[in-house]
């Protein structure tokens, strides 16, 4: 696998150690940092033992350490929890998902909510998101500029308020906020949205009070049941 280079991008820095990771400042615009990473093992060995069913199943320590992995498939097991050490550490509480697909939304109305939509993360405090995907399709990210808020698309918020029943105020701003809407994008004409790579070790700014920056817009990729089967880990 080459070594992952991170899109030109002035809201994207690059980080050459976990400790720098951890070190810098969501600053002068600078919204998503990135360990690039090419890790070792046997990561498709690791997905095949697994044996999971349809969904999000999380993965535990025990259960990796319980596989019956040749030497490059404990390899792999070894980088997936090394990574969730360093993330306990510092006193956060990560977890590896394998997925076989996301639930969708049945009835998606105006704003879809489920991951496949571009969205930002939100929190009530400041909090930022750790996100590494070491097999299958990578997270994908969307400029800042290449993107709108669903909610302030004409079409969509007169849908909205039809579906909400009252007037544009603060009555409806406090609906859409306990909806999540407004953390769902619409990525604008010719927008290309970037990837996260594989192995890459991401942290992402959320949507919180105060933040200096704007939150990192991202979504799972477009994914379907049969596609390879995703090991991500998420903080």
């Amino acid at each position: 696998m080459p070594p992952f280079t991170p899109p030109a991008y002035h809201r994207i820095k690059r980080a050459g150690s976990f400790a720098e990771l951890v070190a810098m400042q969501f600053a002068d615009g600078v919204n998503a940092l990135c360990w690039p990473r090419v890790l070792p093992g046997d990561f498709a060995e690791v997905v095949r033992l697994l044996k999971v069913g349809p969904g999000v199943t999380v993965l535990g320590d025990e259960r990796l350490q319980s596989l019956a992995a040749s030497a490059a498939g404990r390899v792999a097991i070894d980088a997936m929890l090394a990574d969730q050490n360093l993330l306990r550490d510092l006193g956060l509480d990560p977890v590896l998902n394998c997925i076989d697909g996301y639930p969708r939304d049945d009835e998606p109305g105006p704003v879809p909510t489920d991951v496949f939509s571009f969205h930002a993360d939100s929190a009530p405090v400041e909090a930022d998101t750790w996100l590494c995907t070491y097999h299958g399709a990578a997270s994908e990210g969307l400029r800042n500029e290449d993107a709108q808020r669903r909610v302030d698309l004409p079409t969509t918020r007169a849908e909205l308020l039809q579906l909400y029943g009252g007037a544009d105020d603060a009555d409806f701003h406090e609906y859409l906020h306990e909806h999540c809407y407004e953390l769902h994008y619409a990525s604008v004409a010719g927008a290309q949205p970037f990837g996260f790579g594989l192995h890459n070790l991401w942290r992402i700014a959320v949507d919180w009070p105060g933040s200096a920056v704007p939150p990192c817009i991202h979504r799972a990729p477009l994914t379907q049941r049969g596609d390879s089967l995703r090991l991500l880990l998420i903080s």
